[in-house]
């Protein structure tokens, strides 16, 4: 039997120094990401970002490395993997779900990427400083209504007691102490834009404009909706979503339960990091799920996923 395959496009937090090591031992893959990826579109050479962990982790340089990390992936093997049920993503891993399915070009994406951080980071400058910070333990209703008084939001929703919240870094100490007493855990992000909040709003329209003059296509293979769940298959709908993601809450928990509803059995992620497989695999134990990032080479995710 085929697998039904499922592609997992991340978030900002997975990257590394040699994020892209597996990807430039592929001569055809390590040329796309020199044409992709030249010092005239990151503003510095590559190697240089990669060696220093502020650069590397600055929104302004992560959201444009990850996107071409996960397409260059894609486009490394997708004519040698089944063709995916769904494609999924992660935050700005949402963008390149869409490179992924077809209806933005690579190097597009990898500029909405760049435009997308520069939008939210003039957020933050007009901002006291912002936080992103994983919560654990703790009923999301309960975390919600502790952070409602404040300026903290539900960024992400991923269990039903575990969450991203953010906002500004000021309230963090404010409700710190409640969630640990609830026996809670809490871990501060390597981000510093507290996106998929309200925080986030002045970026939507400005966003939503340049995404309706470069998707000009449907997307070929279904993508899952960060906000909902729900499949996108119509180019408008997806310029309200990536648009409106920005600061409203990701329900990444309904998008693992959507794979689960159309009988997804093997799900890969296009990496850095492996959070998403993680993710997927503690919550739906039936699918079969992998990072590209654990494998040694690309021949071998293709023979994991032959095997299965």
């Amino acid at each position: 039997m085929m697998p039904r395959l499922a592609i997992l496009c991340p978030g900002q937090g997975g990257q590394h120094p040699a994020m892209f090591d597996l990807l430039r031992a592929d001569p055809r893959t390590a040329e796309l990401l020199d044409q992709w990826l030249p010092p005239t579109v990151l503003g510095q050479p590559l190697e240089r970002i990669l060696s220093d962990d502020t650069l590397l982790f600055s929104n302004l340089l992560a959201q444009p490395l990850i996107v071409a990390a996960t397409l260059a992936a894609w486009f490394a093997l997708k004519d040698a993997v089944p063709a995916p049920e769904l494609v999924a993503g992660y935050s700005i891993g949402e963008l390149a779900a869409y490179g992924v399915a077809g209806a933005v070009q690579p190097q597009q994406a990898i500029g909405l990427a760049t435009l997308r951080a520069n939008l939210m980071d003039a957020c933050v400058q007009q901002s006291p400083r912002q936080v992103l910070f994983a919560v654990s333990g703790v009923d999301v209703r309960a975390v919600a209504a502790l952070l409602a008084p404040l300026q903290l939001y539900v960024a992400i929703e991923t269990d039903a007691d575990s969450c991203i919240a953010g906002g500004h870094y000021q309230d963090l100490h404010l409700i710190a102490d409640d969630i640990l007493r609830l026996g809670g855990k809490i871990s501060v992000l390597p981000v510093t834009v507290a996106s998929h909040t309200p925080l986030m709003d002045a970026v939507v329209a400005p966003f939503a404009e340049e995404l309706r003059g470069q998707l000009s296509v449907d997307p070929i293979l279904p993508v899952l909706s960060g906000l909902s769940g729900q499949v996108v298959n119509r180019k408008e709908q997806a310029i309200s979503v990536l648009s409106n993601q920005m600061a409203h809450t990701i329900h990444w928990d309904d998008c693992m339960d959507a794979c689960a509803e159309h009988r997804i059995t093997v799900a890969l992620e296009l990496g850095p990091g492996s959070a998403l497989s993680s993710m997927l695999r503690a919550r739906h134990p039936h699918i079969a799920c992998r990072s590209v990032s654990e494998f040694r080479t690309l021949q071998g995710v293709v023979n994991w996923l032959e095997r299965l």
